[in-house]
């Protein structure tokens, strides 16, 4: 029998962890692995918040069992209809099939899609309330984040806030489950790649949904992903906000690829100027070494991306212009943006470079070099004026 982590007084976490899977969405790695929670409220009615990915589902349905001692499930509330959330809400149901599913109208269309469910649906529209005993729940549209069927939940009794993904990070959870029970020094920069990676092409719906919240008084965060924000949800709000208005901290991202090793020369003379000139927050990513996740984290991360590419066939180094795809889909605003490339016979790669900033509609910031083959007296002095120009405008922030 599992001993059940009680969140409030008869609210329960019945997440599973994942430290099999490599891949999230078999894109993003998992060093750490990576948390399903779920949650439930066991009142005068039961209700379950989300379930999981449905390759932990024998583990998760007897938590609930557990949990419930014999008692039926009355409600399941879904909030996010991702597989790694919404994955055993069939076998939920075939172990329950009186549930009643509560859901927007969005969500019943991926329930169905997904699963072939079409009975038993609850409908909630923005700021619906349902009562089920001591506790009172009322519900919030947040389509966009990052799906359009989104919403959160908040228990106006104990002030939770079931906020789906929003807040939530990679990593496993090691022990504990609120965020008083444990370290979380990691799960930071952890939340910045998940954001960058997940949710960032959705800064402005991000937003709206904040300004939404502001108005509840909240005392814990229940995501679907991490820690349950308790003594730092106010920090976890704090990035959130941040990264959807793109917000970079004072510091350069340098992403360069480089075959026989001349960009990267570059590269680091760049580097050594911004050093020189007060930039201490330098990081740099060779895009043969650096996985895309991480180089994603540091754009969302700094203010200062700086970009180096030899040219290739008249084109990008391959695995740079993939990076560039990525970064371009999450529509990321407000960065500096400075660039350089080399070449052996024909150049494209600056060209190329300067097409992609205009379309972020990024500042350029400095004159961008181009070298012809190996590093030169002249190239490695434009190298320096580079880094230069760019920490003088950070600076300016």
């Amino acid at each position: 029998m599992y001993k059940l982590k009680e969140i409030a007084p008869q609210v329960y976490y019945v997440g599973v962890n994942d430290r099999q899977k490599a891949l999230f969405e078999n894109m993003w790695p998992l060093p750490a692995g990576v948390s399903y929670n779920s949650y439930l409220i066991v009142d005068e009615k039961s209700v379950l918040v989300d379930t999981v990915d449905i390759c932990y589902s024998d583990i998760f349905l007897k938590k609930i069992a557990d949990a419930l001692n014999g008692r039926l499930l009355d409600y399941l509330i879904v909030d996010h209809m991702e597989p790694d959330h919404a994955g055993s809400i069939r076998l939920l149901r075939q172990q329950y099939p009186n549930v009643q599913i509560i859901g927007n109208n969005k969500t019943f269309g991926m329930l169905q899609g997904y699963h072939g469910i079409t009975d038993g649906l609850h409908e909630v529209k923005e700021g619906d309330k349902l009562n089920i005993g001591k506790h009172t729940l009322s519900f919030y549209m947040s389509p966009m984040v990052h799906w359009p069927e989104v919403m959160m939940t908040y228990d106006e009794t104990d002030k939770i806030l079931f906020s789906a993904d929003a807040f939530g990070t990679y990593g496993t959870l090691d022990g504990g489950v609120i965020d008083t029970e444990m370290s979380v020094d990691h799960y930071w920069e952890e939340m910045i790649r998940y954001y960058a990676n997940i949710v960032g092409k959705y800064g402005n719906p991000v937003q709206k949904t904040l300004q939404k919240l502001a108005g509840l008084e909240i005392q814990t965060i229940c995501s679907t992903h991490g820690p349950v924000w308790r003594e730092q949800k106010n920090k976890a709000i704090d990035i959130y906000d941040r990264l959807s208005r793109y917000e970079g901290e004072n510091g350069v991202s340098i992403i360069y690829g480089s075959m026989y090793g001349h960009t990267e020369q570059m590269a680091e003379a760049i580097a050594s100027s911004l050093s020189e000139n007060g930039i201490k927050k330098i990081v740099m990513h060779h895009v043969s070494k650096s996985h895309s996740s991480n180089i994603l984290k540091d754009v969302f991360k700094y203010k200062g991306v700086i970009i180096g590419s030899p040219t290739y066939s008249n084109q990008l180094f391959p695995d740079l212009e993939a990076v560039l795809s990525k970064i371009e889909l999450r529509e990321v605003k407000n960065r500096l943006f400075a660039y350089f490339g080399s070449f052996s016979w024909a150049g494209a790669a600056v060209k190329k470079l300067d097409a992609f900033g205009e379309r972020m509609k990024w500042e350029t910031v400095g004159t961008p070099v181009e070298q012809k083959q190996g590093m030169s007296v002249d190239n490695y002095e434009a190298c320096l004026l580079l880094g230069q120009a760019m920490a003088e405008r950070i600076n300016q922030n």
